[in-house]
């Protein structure tokens, strides 16, 4: 699986990822909370993060993954192309390539708390808000 560099060219199909992915895994959002989002990430946080994708053979982007400063910040793949192998590929290239050791899970999101926890994370704290300020909690993990 080649894993690239995304570009500012690549923000909005990095969007419709992202939003497609919330949507199929993070049921706890309801669609303000998506709007408000939206542009958060497109105007500000994929400039904060190095992203790296992955495209199929049409270039199309099936996942992408965002780091800053040792930690995954994002990882995201399109509902359809989940369990292929992308986001285990993206987060271990994260890991070794990036330097990552840490990352933040929505408590309400189980599917990936068990997907980092089988990549070797562990939860070491957590907040009861978002970095929003949001009523979401996160799940500090840490890779072991």
């Amino acid at each position: 699986m080649k894993i690239e560099q995304a570009d500012k060219k690549d923000y909005p199909a990095l969007l419709n990822v992202w939003e497609t992915s919330v949507r199929a895994t993070h049921n706890f959002l309801n669609e303000a909370d998506i709007s408000f989002l939206k542009p958060l990430i497109l105007e500000q946080y994929f400039d904060a993060v190095k992203l790296r994708c992955v495209k199929n053979a049409q270039g199309t982007i099936l996942g992408f993954c965002g780091v800053s400063e040792k930690k995954l910040e994002m990882l995201f793949v399109l509902p359809q192309n989940r369990g292929q192998g992308i986001g285990s590929s993206l987060c271990r290239h994260a890991i070794e390539s990036m330097d990552v050791a840490y990352v933040d899970v929505n408590e309400q999101n189980p599917q990936a708390i068990g997907f980092y926890k089988h990549l070797g994370f562990r939860i070491i704290d957590r907040s009861p808000i978002d970095g929003q300020g949001k009523p979401f909690p996160l799940l500090h993990m840490k890779l072991d």
